[in-house]
């Protein structure tokens, strides 16, 4: 041990380092060599689409003529026309589609990590038909967002829907409700689907968090008596944290782009129109590029801050220890 920790306190050559420096720039040559075609076919898929969007959205562009526009600069977003503002940061209904969106991400997001941490520590244990069990609770994931909606919005229909019947059998409603019209219960029925959907893809990735801690942790708190509430607290939540904030951020990235849930479930009501509605309502309906693109890149715009935010806020940086 002690010519080990000797030979561990020899200085380094500067040739040895030189050496090890010159190989460690010729790994990095070789890894972007190998990822450029990557990123150059990245930047033409994304890159560009995207600024294209940008460019549209300092425009007064219209969907039956895109050869044919001009540059009105910030009008798109806000303009002053004879003393009245008007814009995108000025529609009620843009506003109200953010408060919509950022509530159903807060909501979806929050119920769907809990769960997701209760279902994954219960797959985590070792019991018989474990491997079938992780399988089968993967069936709603796997689902195609719209086909799941379309099915949920059969079961909630107030006529012929299974939701409904089922509660009037048990004599907890006195008639049906009209889950996905009624402004009271509409969003609150696009979390419940989305929470149904989603919330295996938590506990997939947290599972595979569980999977990779030592067991030697567990045997020792064991020994010592703790209690197993005190130890997943103390003990595996932190340890987990880092793989638990990606996966939060992952399912956030999706909420504050949900269209086709809330689409399929709801159509273009304004008590439950997401952004990405919003979005779609102003380039389709309305025909407006220029306002849907000034749309589109606010929503880019207000993603990239939260999940900037939500970094910050766990203090978890990619490739680095978070201690």
């Amino acid at each position: 041990m002690t010519s080990a920790v000797a030979q561990a306190d020899v200085p380094v050559p500067h040739q040895a380092r030189g050496r090890r420096s010159s190989l460690t720039r010729s790994r990095l040559r070789s890894a972007w060599l190998f990822i450029a075609p990557s990123l150059i076919i990245l930047a033409f898929i994304a890159g560009w689409p995207l600024a294209r969007t940008i460019w549209f959205s300092f425009t007064d562009a219209d969907l039956n003529n895109l050869n044919d526009y001009e540059f009105i600069g910030f009008e798109n977003y806000l303009a002053n026309y004879d003393g009245e503002w008007l814009g995108l940061l000025t529609d009620p209904d843009w506003w109200h589609s953010v408060w919509n969106t950022v509530w159903f991400t807060a909501v979806s997001v929050s119920i769907e990590t809990v769960l997701g941490i209760v279902v994954a520590l219960i797959l985590n244990a070792a019991f018989p038909g474990r491997g079938i069990m992780r399988a089968i609770i993967l069936i709603p994931w796997a689902i195609p967002t719209v086909v799941s909606a379309k099915m949920w919005n059969w079961m909630l229909h107030d006529q012929f829907g299974v939701i409904n019947d089922m509660l009037l059998r048990l004599g907890l409603i006195a008639a049906p409700i009209t889950w996905t019209a009624n402004p009271d219960t509409a969003l609150w029925t696009v979390v419940m689907v989305d929470v149904w959907k989603t919330t295996p893809f938590m506990a997939l990735l947290i599972l595979a968090a569980l999977q990779m801690l030592p067991g030697d942790i567990y045997e020792a708190a064991k020994v010592d008596g703790i209690h197993p509430v005190r130890v997943f607290f103390r003990v595996t939540l932190p340890l987990i944290r880092p793989a638990l904030i990606v996966a939060i951020v992952f399912r956030a990235l999706d909420a504050l782009r949900v269209f086709d849930l809330i689409y399929v479930l709801t159509a273009n009501s304004r008590d439950t129109m997401s952004m990405s509605v919003y979005a779609r309502q102003q380039l389709v309906d309305f025909q407006e590029v220029g306002v849907g693109s000034a749309a589109s890149t606010l929503i880019f715009l207000i993603i990239a801050l939260l999940i900037v935010v939500t970094l910050a806020a766990g203090r978890v940086r990619l490739g680095e220890d978070p201690r």
